[in-house]
């Protein structure tokens, strides 16, 4: 039961994540604070890493959300096999995005590991609305077979 609502509370994290990404990118912020994982304000930050720093704290939330999923699509009781490869690849795919994107702040936004960041980015979002699809399938399983 408790797999439904962390994998849904992961997707709709994940998709603010790259809504704000987005935005990030598209306001050419990416390197508006150019150290990792923190900004040389420290872990509070000023208003001019303030929207760089969002990113990468909901970026934080997102990926323990994504590993506490994956987790328990494996600890779930009943739990199939395809719940346990979806979630175990958007646990890979998170830390994939989460060691691209310093990597993109290190090589100051080079235009490839940009592209491969959304790529990645693109594939995760698919791996958690999967495990979402299939956890709350999960119960339904059980009353199908019932009757």
């Amino acid at each position: 039961m408790i797999l439904k609502y962390l994998s849904l509370v992961s997707l709709v994290v994940l998709y603010s994540l790259m809504f704000i990404g987005g935005y990030v990118s598209a306001a050419g912020l990416g390197l508006s604070c150019p150290d990792w994982p923190l900004c040389p304000s420290g872990i509070f930050p000023t208003e001019k890493y303030l929207i760089e720093w969002i990113h990468r704290f909901v970026a934080a939330i997102t990926g323990a959300l994504i590993v506490a999923t994956a987790i328990g699509s494996w600890l779930a009781k009943g739990s199939d096999k395809k719940i346990k490869i979806t979630g175990t690849l958007a646990a890979i795919f998170v830390i994939t995005q989460i060691s691209l994107g310093a990597l993109v702040i290190d090589l100051k936004l080079h235009a490839v590991l940009v592209a491969v960041h959304l790529g990645i980015g693109i594939l995760l979002f698919a791996m958690v609305l999967l495990t979402t699809l299939f956890a709350f399938r999960l119960g339904k399983k059980a009353i199908q077979a019932k009757i």
